[in-house]
């Protein structure tokens, strides 16, 4: 007897949750505003050239600053740094200046670059995908900034009690 949907659903949901992959931070400004949010889908996608994925929620207010910007940080977040990830993913750019709450600074163009994140890249938006609920960036990396050695960073499991500012 097959599988019931319920139990695929399910053993997908777990797989994801034990492969407990990293958090990150997305930051970006368009249009004289500045927008982040936490986003827990995104993987380097390729080597040479290098490229990497970040996915959006189209509800949130990042998706929306998103759609006029041109460049992207992608930020890794410390394991000590559930504060940082509770702002970017617990609160929304609809109600607040989330930058006005943490230590940043303009990076390449013009892009907020997060300082207490425990590395980042600054990547141009080649192209834009739909996935649903939610909007893949593809970027090409440009700049950034990683610590040595390598910091123990924050994971899916980190932050699955936060509640989001915006439902996904």
């Amino acid at each position: 007897m097959p599988p019931s949907a319920d139990s695929e659903s399910d053993a997908f949901d777990d797989l994801v949750a034990a492969a407990d992959a990293p958090v990150y931070i997305v930051t970006l400004a368009a249009g004289g505003e500045r927008s982040g949010c936490l986003v827990g889908f995104a993987s380097q996608i390729g080597i040479e050239p290098a490229r990497f994925l970040v996915c959006l929620s189209e509800t949130n207010h990042t998706y929306r600053v998103a759609a006029g910007a041109e460049f992207v940080a992608v930020h890794l977040v410390g394991a000590h740094d559930a504060e940082l990830a509770a702002l970017f993913g617990a609160q929304t750019g609809d109600e607040i200046d989330k930058f006005e709450r943490c230590r940043w600074r303009s990076g390449p163009h013009g892009v907020p670059i997060l300082l207490d994140a425990a590395a980042w890249f600054c990547g141009r938006i080649l192209a834009r995908h739909d996935f649903g609920d939610h909007t893949g960036l593809v970027l090409e990396p440009e700049a950034g900034g990683v610590p040595a050695p390598a910091p123990a960073v924050l994971r899916f499991h980190d932050v699955a009690g936060l509640r989001p500012g915006h439902p996904a």
